[in-house]
């Protein structure tokens, strides 16, 4: 008889929330939770009717990091790693917002997957380490690209060199947490963030965050030449038209990403042709 999902799924109003489920190992990822990760996010990049992504544990913790419970597995490791780098792009390079919401531990691989999320909301009580060190590993699912462009790189040595576990507001000073908020608030405070992206122009919000997430590793001639782009796509939208319209009117614009350029009807050269032969 199989247990409960690893990973429980729920939408509401244009918000995907992933929930780990795993809380009697404090939501610490085997592998059938990376594979359930992997197909979620996958799922929810190509669903148009998500517009935001809520990523959080169940049972009062988020995430212990990578089950290790049983030992090294025989698998070889890169084809393992294969399935957290896909985790990790998947989540890194989703067209829509992303939310982190921490509360209790975020260890490891854990804590990098909040990293990901273009937010993180934490409780009070939440704890943070870069525990490999400890277990005689490396950093995983993007710590060492998104430590040092976040906290730098002394910092990102200290994290990940002494695996020092750092409380939620040492965490929000080292700019690896956006908000701290009590644990009797956070369902609230992250319901209302949400909403308020999903209220956003999904074409837009998508630009501006793959322009953020490619901007720190190119020139400044490459980033403007990529705005440009970006700003090409929105102007393509019924949205821009749209904001215009709601600030001229005074009320709150209604944003759906739709396209919005013209279709020019099919030339009829070949009827034409046919018609003069």
């Amino acid at each position: 008889m199989s247990g409960p999902p690893v990973l429980l799924t729920s939408d509401a109003d244009g918000v995907r929330t992933l929930t780990l489920n795993r809380p009697e190992r404090k939501n610490a990822i085997d592998a059938e939770l990376w594979e359930a990760l992997r197909a979620a996010l996958a799922s929810a990049g190509g669903d148009r009717t998500v517009r935001a992504l809520v990523l959080a544990g169940a049972g009062g913790a988020f995430c212990s990091g990578a089950d290790i419970r049983k030992g090294v597995s025989d698998e070889h490791p890169l084809y393992r790693m294969r399935t957290l780098t896909d985790v990790t792009l998947l989540l890194h390079e989703l067209p829509i917002p992303t939310i982190a919401k921490v509360g209790g531990v975020a260890v490891g691989a854990g804590w990098n997957l909040a990293l990901g999320c273009d937010f993180v909301v934490a409780t009070p009580d939440s704890t943070f380490s870069q525990i490999f060190a400890r277990r005689a590993l490396s950093l995983d699912c993007g710590g060492s690209w998104l430590l040092p462009k976040l906290v730098g790189l002394q910092q990102a040595k200290r994290l990940a060199l002494l695996a020092e576990t750092i409380d939620a507001e040492e965490a929000r000073a080292l700019n690896l947490v956006t908000w701290v908020v009590g644990a009797d608030r956070i369902d609230a405070f992250v319901d209302d963030l949400a909403a308020r992206l999903v209220a956003g122009a999904p074409v837009a919000l998508a630009q501006n965050k793959a322009l953020l997430n490619e901007g720190a590793d190119r020139t400044l001639r490459e980033a403007l030449a990529g705005e440009a782009r970006a700003q090409a796509m929105n102007f393509a939208t019924a949205d821009v038209p749209e904001a215009y319209a709601a600030f001229t009117e005074r009320r709150a614009p209604h944003y759906t990403g739709r396209w919005a350029v013209p279709r020019t009807p099919a030339p009829r050269a070949t009827e034409d042709r046919t018609r003069d032969a």
